[in-house]
């Protein structure tokens, strides 16, 4: 471990020793081949005076061996150190070359201008490609960006390798006093070479377009805390494009431009935070509006008091400073406001955050209120994390990444404890201590009142299920005992009467007649007791099961119905079974009574959570002026006592408004698994 510390640190001091010398060598290029620039005879001096590869030069590499020095394996940072240095050596062989050529060396400047061209196809590989689709997280947006990669790169190396074998322009066509020749020209292109550059120009614009576009995709789909890291190099890349876009023109902002592209990636690659930097634009922020505000003030009311009262220089100077005075705090305080509202956002302001908290406690209910009564936080108090752990039942929701060691909150309602919240280390935007403390006792207060409603909320729903399981359960006990039991003593006092009449000698026609009525009347007390034991528990679903029993409704006189059946549904609650099969006997009688349906389809889908009953039929849908009857509301009951959902839609069939069909969908919640794909 020891040797593996210690290989590591001397790589380190490598990589931050070989950035520092290529930082050196660019900004020493750079700055010796604008000298030389400025230097040559005037019909020799290029035009525009600055390109953009001199504040590439200057400032990537330096700032990416700065980065390297805090993070080594920094793809994006070595990217810059040679892409910088490439710039400085294009700047600097340029430089070379017009120099030969003034001096009348035209062979030396004809490879020197290879040596260029090179460095230029280096620079804008490594720059225009691949710095803005690594940035600012050295990874690609996603695999499908790898081919703008091999394009982009191939197509830069193709206009370099087009600009080397260049042929030999014509002396009326060239833009130096002299043409200098190209040892590696290759002449047969003369016809094509105008047409190819102008085309692959295009194709260099177009990938550098793209590049920039990456980071407008990485805006889309990051979270906020993301897209104030990637606003940086965007601003960067599209300014700097728009300016290259425009040509010539703009060489003088296109060129300072460039040199602050490599600053703004810095800050999203440091995520900004950088010994304070938000304090640092904070306070100058005010100082700069407190010093030219109380000076317009100060010199503004010196001047009027000057001239109301004049010859009293005194009075004047006097007024002056109590007007500034006066002015000096309540305009501090407005810059401080106005400056976090610049850097931290409105919702990092106390009052802010408390008014987005109540608007989400009261427009949500309480399961869903919780998760975005989280992010709010989350956004608010601008940490990596939190995490709001809700009694001791496991409820958790967590938002970002807390970190290893984050600060606990309790979270009390009234005095009793509801759960806890767990808050991350700052993020991008960190907020002084003070600040962070009023948002975290006014985020607390917010989150243990909905904390409170979700337990109250589940004990509420954990009791309806109880309820309803126990009521079931018991209709079952009361159906087994009434049929086995009941109807068991029933029959064998049937059979008793019957042996008595037989043996009645005394009286026998009128003791067979009233043992006739008295079975007949047994007869009716068992068939009632059969029509109560099927309106507690329908028989066919102890006897066939939910699909069976479905089934068994599907076969009665009517339009054709098919029963489909996804996933396992022998184990089901007794109280989910009966309202399943409740909902579908008054659906597929109103298929029989009013769809006018040819064919109809009963769907019993289990998942995790719940189970669906879905009945689809082709008849002539739902009538204009909707009405609901005994059935439908019977079937919204069902569902809504067991914490689920019955719609009743129109369903196309056919695709035409004539058979636009109807559709039934109850949502079952099971019980374990209700709550469980909320969190």
């Amino acid at each position: 471990m020891k040797a593996d510390g210690d290989a590591r640190r001397v790589a380190w001091a490598w990589a931050r020793g070989v950035s520092a010398v290529s930082a050196v060598l660019s900004v020493s290029l750079t700055v010796g081949g604008t000298v030389i620039q400025f230097s040559l005879p005037k019909e020799w001096a290029p035009w525009p005076p600055t390109v953009p590869d001199q504040g590439a030069g200057l400032m990537f590499p330096l700032i990416g061996a700065f980065l390297i020095a805090y993070r080594p394996r920094l793809k994006l940072a070595w990217l810059m150190c040679v892409g910088g240095l490439a710039c400085a050596v294009n700047l600097m062989m340029t430089a070379l070359q017009l120099m030969q050529a003034s001096a009348g060396h035209l062979a030396s400047a004809g490879w020197l201008r290879i040596l260029a061209i090179a460095g230029w196809t280096v620079g804008a590989c490594t720059l225009s490609a691949l710095v803005p689709l690594l940035s600012p997280d050295d990874r690609l947006p996603s695999r499908r960006w790898l081919p703008v990669v091999i394009v982009s790169v191939v197509t830069i190396v193709a206009y370099g390798a087009c600009n080397i074998v260049r042929p030999t322009p014509p002396a009326s066509t060239y833009r130096w006093p002299v043409v200098i020749p190209n040892p590696l020209a290759i002449e047969a292109l003369a016809p094509y070479h105008t047409a190819l550059m102008g085309s692959l120009t295009l194709l260099v614009n177009a990938c550098m377009v793209l590049a920039v576009l990456s980071l407008v995709v990485r805006l889309r789909h990051a979270s906020p805390t993301a897209r104030r890291q990637i606003a940086w190099p965007l601003v960067a890349f599209v300014i700097y494009a728009l300016f290259v876009l425009l040509g010539n023109d703009y060489w003088l902002p296109a060129t300072i431009w460039t040199g602050l592209i490599p600053v703004a990636i810095a800050f999203a690659v440091l995520r900004y935070r950088l010994y304070g930097i938000d304090t640092v634009i904070s306070r100058t922020v005010i100082a700069t509006g407190l010093i030219a505000a109380v000076g317009a003030v100060y010199f503004g009311t010196g001047a009027l008091a000057a001239l109301l009262v004049s010859g009293y220089d005194q009075v004047a100077g006097l007024v002056a400073a109590l007007a500034a005075g006066a002015f000096f705090e309540p305009l501090r305080t407005r810059l401080r406001r106005l400056t976090d509202v610049m850097l931290y956002g409105k919702h990092g302001q106390p009052e802010e955050l408390a008014r987005r908290l109540a608007r989400e406690v009261g427009e949500t209910e309480p399961v869903h209120a919780l998760a975005a009564v989280t992010a709010v936080v989350h956004d608010g108090l601008g940490v990596t994390g939190v995490v709001v752990e809700v009694g001791a039942s496991g409820m958790r929701v967590e938002l970002g990444a807390p970190g290893p060691d984050p600060r606990v909150v309790p979270l009390v309602w009234h005095g009793e404890p509801v759960g806890r919240m767990l808050i991350g280390p700052p993020g991008p935007r960190r907020f002084s201590a003070a600040y962070t403390e009023r948002l975290i006792g006014t985020a607390t207060l917010y989150v243990a009142d909905v904390a409170h409603a979700v337990l109250l909320a589940a004990d509420l729903q954990r009791s309806r299920e109880r309820i309803l399981s126990a009521r079931e359960e018991e209709r079952r006990r009361l159906r087994r005992d009434l049929h086995d039991g009941l109807g068991q003593a029933l029959a064998s006092m049937s059979m008793t009467l019957n042996m008595a009449r037989l043996r009645l000698r005394d009286a026998p026609s009128s003791a067979d007649g009233m043992l006739r009525d008295l079975r007949s009347s047994m007869d009716s007390v068992s068939q009632e007791v059969r029509e109560l034991v099927y309106g507690l528990r329908p028989p066919s679903l102890d006897d066939l099961g939910l699909p069976g029993a479905v089934r068994a409704l599907a076969a009665e006189p009517g339009p054709s119905v098919q029963v489909k059946v996804e996933g396992e549904t022998r184990d089901l609650p007794a109280a989910v079974e009966v309202a399943a099969y409740r909902i579908a006997q008054e659906a597929l009688t109103n298929v029989r009574k009013h769809a006018d349906a040819t064919r109809a389809t009963v769907t019993l889908a289990r998942s995790e959570h719940a189970l669906v009953v879905r009945v689809r039929d082709d008849g002539k849908g739902l009538p204009g002026i909707r009405r609901s009857g005994v059935g439908l509301t019977s079937m919204r009951e069902r569902a809504a006592e067991l914490g689920g959902t019955c719609l009743i839609t129109e369903a196309a069939v056919t695709g035409t408004d004539a058979d636009r069909g109807t559709q039934v969908v109850a949502t079952l919640p099971l019980p374990g698994g209700s709550g469980a794909g909320l969190w």
